[in-house]
């Protein structure tokens, strides 16, 4: 697998995610980050975005599925969008997904919780 990669950091969105009634009705913001592993050596050698992935379009991917779906759970919203980034983007040999949930409805003094997931190309879930 390549050593090289592609960030995007804390992609702000507002969402309708969780398991109580509640979080589908008032909704809260959610912060997702995605960690693509893939072959850049084509692209930093022509310098053509035709040889890379886009961080726009993978950005675009995550703020679809987490503001046009409900889940329960963030392990799903996180999956949904694992899948989909690898299904459209065949260089990404893998990806990881991170989901924070800042307001998440638990009864503690918290910054918040998290989930986060990495497929491969090739493996199942």
């Amino acid at each position: 697998m390549s050593a090289d990669r592609i960030g995007v950091a804390r992609i702000a969105v507002f969402g309708r995610h969780g398991v109580l009634p509640e979080e589908a009705v008032l909704g809260q913001r959610f912060y997702i980050s995605l960690d693509a592993r893939l072959d850049l050596a084509s692209a930093g050698r022509s310098d053509d975005v035709a040889h890379t992935v886009s961080y726009a379009d993978l950005t675009q991917i995550a703020v679809d599925i987490a503001t046009e779906r409900r889940f329960n759970l963030i392990e799903a919203l996180a999956e949904a969008i694992a899948a989909t980034i690898l299904e459209r983007f065949p260089p990404v040999e893998a990806i990881t997904v991170r989901v924070d949930k800042p307001s998440a409805p638990v009864p503690a003094i918290l910054d918040g919780v998290s989930v986060a997931i990495t497929r491969r190309r090739g493996e199942r879930a």
